[in-house]
């Protein structure tokens, strides 16, 4: 008897990026390694050390490398690559892996708190700011 795979279930994920203002971009430090800067180097057309010292900066402590932050309209700071307008990642297919990862799990504990705020508020577009 031929052995099939298995029916692929589909997860049913409890949060939607599209109606986040970006919180996960706006963590102060976004630990990235050599590989995320080398797949950063190519999407832009750079060398590593190019790309290393335009997009990173050292952690104050240990010296690892962190994407650089710029200044944003409803937190301090956001990653330099999220669109402040729009509110998403511009470099999508080259994000870091940490990026790739988020959430680990089903749930997104900032959407949980920002559908929250939304229902406490009675704003569908409530925003808390930090």
């Amino acid at each position: 008897m031929k052995k099939r795979k298995p029916f692929p279930v589909p997860v049913r994920l409890q949060y939607d990026c599209a109606k986040c203002p970006g919180y996960c971009c706006t963590y102060t430090d976004i630990e990235i390694g050599k590989r995320d800067i080398a797949r950063l180097a190519k999407h832009f057309g750079l060398d590593f050390a190019t790309a290393e010292q335009r997009f990173t900066k050292p952690h104050r402590k240990t010296g690892a490398p962190l994407l650089r932050h710029r200044a944003d309209k409803i937190f301090q700071t956001a990653c330099m690559f999220l669109d402040l307008e729009k509110r998403r990642c511009t470099i999508y297919a080259a994000r870091p892996g940490v990026c790739r990862k988020f959430p680990d799990s089903r749930r997104c504990g900032y959407y949980d708190f920002l559908k929250f705020e939304r229902e406490q508020q009675g704003d569908p577009d409530f925003i808390a700011h930090a």
